[in-house]
């Protein structure tokens, strides 16, 4: 998989709250172990579930989406998300090889 660059990402996300979107901006911000992306990777999501971007893969980046899409619809305005592969949903998560990640979601206007 070709991570896209930042600029992109940021670049789709400025288009996206021209047009009124709603948009989360989620980043890497650790990790240990087995992961497929480093530190400060970068993906975006709007209120529609459409996103641009990586943070991981699988059923983890699946959960980051519908956590941000739940961000929007709350007061908050950031929420720190971590995987673990000692979480009883490792397996699921897709965390069974090892490893943690966790993942800043904020939302940008």
């Amino acid at each position: 998989m070709e991570k896209l660059h930042e600029l992109e990402i940021i670049e789709e996300a400025i288009s996206w709250i021209k047009f009124n979107k709603k948009v989360v901006l989620a980043t890497v911000i650790s990790t240990w172990g087995s992961s497929p992306f480093g530190i400060g990777t970068k993906m975006i999501i709007n209120e529609e579930g459409d996103f641009l971007g990586s943070v991981s893969g699988g059923c983890v980046e699946a959960n980051v989406i519908e956590e941000s899409i739940e961000l929007l619809k709350n007061k908050y305005s950031f929420k720190k998300l971590e995987f673990n592969v000692s979480d009883e949903n490792a397996w699921n998560l897709g965390l069974a090889c090892g490893g943690s990640i966790s993942v800043y979601i904020e939302k940008v206007s």
